[in-house]
Order: structure tokens, then sequence, then C-alpha cells
């Protein structure tokens, strides 16, 4: 969430922003009812300035035995008369606490309202962000490794896996529909040896390693941006106020809230593996073939939480983003970065860059990574803080990068590593994670 402050000292910046990211915010509105906000805590502050002034003077009137109760029946004025002015003065605090009462629901009201609208406006992107409408405009920053060449025929995922009895995808549509599907003897092993090696690399690397929960609270959905705007994309339990998790950045940036931490303790890194759970509303029609996009999948998710510190988010990014890189790297399989353009960018997100690895069957380079930056913006709707050296309270910075997500990792592993016969090279780091062997299928 950002910082009324900083939308009144420059509105214009976050009207740009929103234009950029073309995400709909009124900026105008949110400072107009910032404006009534004000409106009313100044009156709020003066109705209760009067009352402590005439709860005092009420006091006077009713301590006969006082000092100056006893001064002004001695210059001649009459106890009735006082207990008139006394009563005066207690129906007009009655006055202004009713009057106050009023205005306390009118600030939640308008004050409910201002966060409801904060919520919409989006993080202006870095000024390295290339701007652009959507994805098609994001900006290749490298390429590493270089796709297969094959001397026969490659077949895709879903034809070699399927052959080799390691996917089942029209069992899992009969069990719970479209864009479902079970991995089945080497497909299932295959998925777990890829995850497993990238949750070792991340803990030899000192992140520590979380089990999570994946049905969170909607408040941890508010707080780490999801919400509002993502509802439809997330399966809900509604009757309970909690819904199904997309990715396990969630729990673990959430992980913290409501707490101080102090500047030693930072920076926390954390690593998860999760299955995550999206509905990829408005996606028919969309990369629905095989395992691309789909509901069900598990993913491990790193996750820091940093010092505010510009400077010292950017090294963070380049960090998780070379964890990603290097678990490909093992892998053997050739991929691209991409700077996401403006368009393409979410509304938390300063920078993000993707990953995307070569598909043979797609004839071209699909998104397998994501690793972005938000600064403050997770941690001000968390209220996730820490204490600086000179005893100052700060939000903190988050960033999240997937580590590696399956099964659709597996579309490129098992499309680039496929022999002519059909079977399926494995390179030599996953090879322990398979009891040794070196190919799938086959004798």
């Amino acid at each position: 969430m950002i910082d009324i402050k900083l939308i009144r000292q420059d509105p214009q910046r976050f009207k740009d922003a929103a234009l950029a990211k073309r995400i709909h915010t009124d900026i105008d509105a949110i400072c107009a009812l910032d404006d009534r906000r004000r409106a009313i805590q100044r009156e709020l502050d003066l109705l209760k300035h009067q009352q402590n002034e005439i709860s005092g003077q009420i006091a006077l009137y009713k301590n006969p035995k006082s000092k100056w109760y006893q001064q002004a029946l001695a210059s001649g004025r009459k106890e009735d008369e006082l207990k008139a002015e006394g009563q005066k003065l207690i129906d007009q605090v009655a006055e202004l606490k009713a009057r106050t009462k009023d205005l306390d629901a009118a600030f939640k009201q308008v004050n409910d309202e201002l966060t409801a609208a904060l919520l919409t406006v989006p993080q202006p992107a870095d000024p390295e962000v290339p701007v652009g409408k959507d994805e098609s405009e994001n900006v290749e920053l490298r390429r590493v490794g270089e796709p297969p060449k094959f001397d026969f025929e490659p077949k895709d995922h879903v034809t070699l896996m399927t052959a080799l009895n390691m996917l089942d995808i029209e069992r899992g549509v009969k069990l719970a529909g479209t864009r479902n599907y079970l991995l089945k003897g080497d497909g299932a092993a295959l998925h777990h040896a890829v995850l497993r090696l990238a949750l070792d690399l991340m803990v030899e690397r000192g992140f520590t390693q979380m089990v999570v929960p994946v049905l969170v609270r909607d408040e941890m959905m508010v707080g780490t941006g999801y919400y509002p705007g993502g509802e439809e994309q997330a399966y809900r339990c509604e009757r309970d106020a909690m819904s199904l998790i997309g990715t396990a950045e969630v729990p673990l940036t959430a992980y913290h809230r409501d707490e101080i931490l102090t500047e030693d303790e930072l920076p926390k890194k954390y690593v998860a593996l999760s299955t995550c759970f999206r509905r990829e509303a408005g996606a028919a029609g969309k990369d629905t073939y095989g395992l691309y996009r789909i509901h069900l999948f598990d993913k491990v998710e790193q996750v820091i939480i940093c010092a505010n510190d510009e400077q010292l988010s950017k090294q963070f990014h380049a960090e998780i983003l070379q964890n990603a890189e290097d678990v490909l790297a093992r892998l053997e399989l050739p991929y691209r970065v991409v700077n996401v353009c403006t368009g393409d960018l979410g509304q938390g997100q300063v920078q993000k860059f993707d990953i995307e690895t070569w598909m043979p069957s797609r004839g071209g380079y699909g998104e397998t990574h994501s690793a972005s930056r938000f600064y403050e913006y997770q941690a001000r709707r968390l209220m996730l803080r820490y204490r600086d050296g000179a005893k100052n309270i700060k939000y903190c910075h988050t960033l999240n990068n997937t580590v590696i997500a399956s099964p659709r990792i597996l579309i490129p592993l098992v499309e680039n590593h496929q022999n002519p016969d059909g079977t399926i090279r494995i390179p030599p780091a996953l090879r322990p994670y398979l009891g040794g062997r070196d190919v799938l299928g086959g004798k």
C-alpha cells in the first residue's frame, strides 16, 4: 500500500503509474477522501479539547467544599444559581459527546473508504522498467544456452510422458475437470526430484526451510497484494474468509505480520515447497495443452525480507534471480531473462524479471520463473517493520522469486532431453534423486 503522504506530495506520479500499469484507480477521489478525513479529525480534536475544558469547569461546580465554590458563595452568588450553571455545563458536554459520537462514526466510514481506495493504488515502476502495454513488449536481457537441434522428429511432453506411463491427463480431467492431470511412476519421481534439487540448493545457500499453510486468512492475501483484484484467480473458502494460496510467497511474506524486527535480524531469507492452486479464470483457450497452465502444482518459492534500502533491495533481487538461473543450469536447460514491462507488471511490483525456458513443442520460450521486488509496498499492508540502529521504526522491503515450479518445468525438461527412441536423458545433477539413473524409459 502506498503512503497517502507520498500521494499528496506528487499525485501526478501515481496517476502516471496507474496509466503505465493499466490499473484503474482514482487519485483525485483519494485526495478528496483524505481531505474529508483530515477535516473530521480537526473537528474531533477541537470537540475533545472543548470537552476537557468544560469538564474541568464542571468539577468546580460539583464540589461545594472547594475553595472556588466557597469564594463564589462569599461573593454573593446563590447556590441554586451555581447548580444551574453546573447543569448547563453538563448539558453542553452531553451535546459535545453526541456530536463526537457522530463524528467518530463519520471518521471511521471515511477512513475505511480511504483505506479501500489506497489498496487500488499501484506502486510506481522503477525507471529501468520498460514502458509497454503487455507481455509482448517485455524486453529480453540475455539468453543462456542454445536450444537443441534434433536430427529426428521431436515429440511434445504429453506424447513423451504418456508413452512412458508418466502422465495421465484423461483420468485427471475425469477426476477433477479440465486443466488437471495425474503424474505416475517416473513422472511423479521426476516431479519430486526437481523440487528436491531446488530446495536443497536454497538450503545450501543459507535460506531457512519452511513448511507453510496453504489455506490462509484473507488478510494475508490483502497484505501481500493479491486482494483486492485477484479474487477471481484464487480458490476461496468464503464461509471461513480464507483462500488457497497460489504461491508460498503469501505465508512466507506474511510470517512476520504485525511485528517489529530488529535491524540485526535482517535479512530474513526463507524458502518453502508448497502445493499451489490457481483458478486460471479468463484463461480459457489459452495454453490449454498439456502441463503449461494448470490448476494445481508444486513450487519452491524464495522470499527475502530486508532493510528499507533501495540499493540493497536491488542487490537481493539479483541474488534471487541468480538462484533460479543456477537451478536451470543444473538442469541443463536453455533460457532467457526478460525485463517485464509496465503493462505486464503487478500492482505492487517495482520491477520484475521473468525467466522463460525453451520449450521445443511451443517453438519458443515459456515463462517458468518470476522474480519481483516490492520495496515497502507489501510491508505497509502487513505492518511488517523493524527498528534501525537509531531506534527509528521503518517498514521492511520484500522480494520473492520462483526457484522451481513443477510440473511446468517438466515440459522443457523432458522435451529438451528426449532421445530418438522416446526415452529421456537425466542431467547429472538430478541423478542422485532418481536412484542414479541416467535415463527414464527403455529397458
